[in-house]
């Protein structure tokens, strides 16, 4: 939906304390009620794609999904979205190193923090354990990453790593690659597989 886009594009330069347009004009005729905060694209990605698999217009129902650049902006977006400016009700993912951020930025704008679900490493570590390494490599090979992810292996500082922590670390050595692997990976979970941090989420929207 254009205008959620648009209207999720003005928070972002108020966020960033850059030039716009009142956010608030934007977003009444949407019906806007709910903003999904997360730390970044890749976990934007992830969310959009379960949305697809799932048959839910998150636009359509006023949810509107925000990518913030970073944990450390919360106390920005949830004084922006939240009970301070626009009064949207808050929910979000959050990495569990990430959430004394989140609490700190939703206690300071008199959000609940109840909506906001903890990653034990971060989404792309859920989504690993949830699929498991071998069906991980399996969707490195079908997109035709092989030959990196084998020349990944081959560095030092990789010998003797856990698979997983090897995946997860190569999943962001190139840019662009985290935004592309969060969306495959949700398209391979089963129905059943779903990590709980982020069906807990769906569930609360």
């Amino acid at each position: 939906m254009a205008d959620m886009q648009a209207f999720r594009n003005e928070v972002g330069r108020r966020a960033a304390d850059g030039p716009g347009g009142p956010a608030g004009d934007l977003a009444v005729p949407l019906g806007v009620h709910t903003a999904v905060l997360l730390e970044g694209p890749s976990d934007l990605a992830a969310v959009e794609a379960l949305a697809t698999r799932r048959g839910r217009d998150l636009a359509a129902e006023a949810v509107c999904v925000v990518s913030m650049g970073g944990a450390m902006s919360i106390g920005r977006y949830a004084g922006l979205l939240g009970p301070p400016g626009l009064g949207l009700r808050l929910a979000g993912l959050c990495d569990e190193r990430e959430q004394p951020f989140f609490d700190r930025g939703l206690e300071r704008a008199g959000a609940p923090r109840g909506d906001v679900f903890v990653c034990v490493a971060d989404l792309e570590d859920e989504l690993i354990r949830a699929l498991g390494t071998a069906r991980v490599e399996e969707i490195i090979r079908a997109e035709g990453d092989l030959r990196a992810w084998q020349t990944f292996l081959h560095q030092p500082a990789q010998h003797g790593r856990p698979r997983q922590r090897q995946l997860r670390r190569f999943l962001g050595t190139k840019k662009g690659r985290k935004i592309r692997y969060g969306r495959l990976l949700v398209e391979a979970l089963g129905h059943d597989e779903v990590p709980a941090p982020l069906d807990d989420l769906f569930a609360s929207l």
